[in-house]
């Protein structure tokens, strides 16, 4: 149980090391779920605690994204690390919403950082030594949760993610730019930050881009397709979607490096799809368990 009276209602072994929790949430005013890929020799009563790696899903998806579209369970099978996959909603952006000024659920946030940590942490045998992936908004949310909650994670990777949210915005103009509202059409932006003009404070506060100098010290990884075709497929729709994820990664990690940050960038022909974000974890995670090892 969490410090807030959140609280696991029902596990499911969905698989021999697929574990969905549902999870009792007063952050999100009702249950959520999380999946968790258990570690080989995972007990809830060891002695020992394993690292965590979380992953964090896109947009219009859920927490069943990553294992129901790469190969993820595989990749991680041998691998001394219990992977964290939770529910972030659609369009949720890895934020508690403003809501106009009212507060309130949904609160992912606060679900995922406290309450969830909370969870893992003294009922599942997670340790504190974590990284963190994720793809389109879930890249979004990798780099919010690395720059606000500064040495809660080694290190954070960004597949196609959106890490620059005012990006092409003009002051004064009702459109939010080139940033996820492009991925996230019917989103009512006033709920989850409000206004970019009337609550620019709120916005620059969930922009990575703004929240740059506050990631120095974690190993950083930004990878995104540029919208051409690529050789794993795609469509016109995720040309255009990644195109705009380019701009944002091109305009994050000049930032890093303008600040003296490290990152390490991967830019590549191809689409906004799951063929992509599977290669580019591959490529990836040596570098995570590395992360967690050190």
């Amino acid at each position: 149980m969490a410090t807030s009276g959140a609280t696991v209602v029902d596990e499911t072994m969905v698989a021999p090391r697929t574990l969905d929790l549902t999870i009792e949430s007063p952050a999100m005013g009702g249950e959520e779920k999380v999946r968790l890929l258990l570690p080989p020799g995972w007990s809830r009563t060891a002695s020992r605690t394993w690292p965590t790696f979380w992953l964090l899903h896109g947009g219009v998806d859920g927490y069943t994204a990553w294992t129901r579209d790469t190969d993820v369970e595989q990749l991680t099978a041998t691998s001394d690390v219990l992977v964290v996959m939770p529910n972030g909603g659609r369009c949720g952006n890895y934020s508690d919403w403003w809501n106009h000024g009212q507060g309130g659920p949904p609160r992912w946030e606060t679900f995922h950082m406290t309450e969830l940590r909370q969870i893992l942490e003294r009922g599942y045998r997670a340790g504190r030594a974590r990284v963190i992936a994720g793809n389109s908004m879930g890249g979004l949310g990798t780099m919010l949760y690395a720059a606000r909650f500064p040495g809660s994670f080694r290190a954070a990777v960004s597949f196609s993610g959106y890490l620059h949210t005012l990006y092409g915005h003009r002051p004064g103009n009702d459109s939010t730019g080139w940033g996820p509202a492009f991925a996230c059409p019917g989103t009512d932006w006033r709920r989850v930050w409000g206004d970019p003009d009337d609550q620019a404070a709120i916005w620059h506060a969930h922009n990575p881009y703004d929240l740059a100098g506050r990631l120095s010290g974690v190993q950083l990884r930004v990878t995104s397709g540029n919208g051409r075709r690529g050789p794993l497929g795609g469509s016109i729709l995720t040309d255009l979607v990644e195109s705009a994820t380019y701009d944002h990664a091109q305009a994050f990690s000049g930032r890093l490096r303008s600040l003296g940050i490290p990152v390490t960038t991967r830019f590549y022909d191809g689409q906004h799809d799951w063929p992509y974000w599977q290669r580019e974890l591959h490529l990836a995670y040596p570098s995570l368990l590395e992360a967690l090892n050190r």
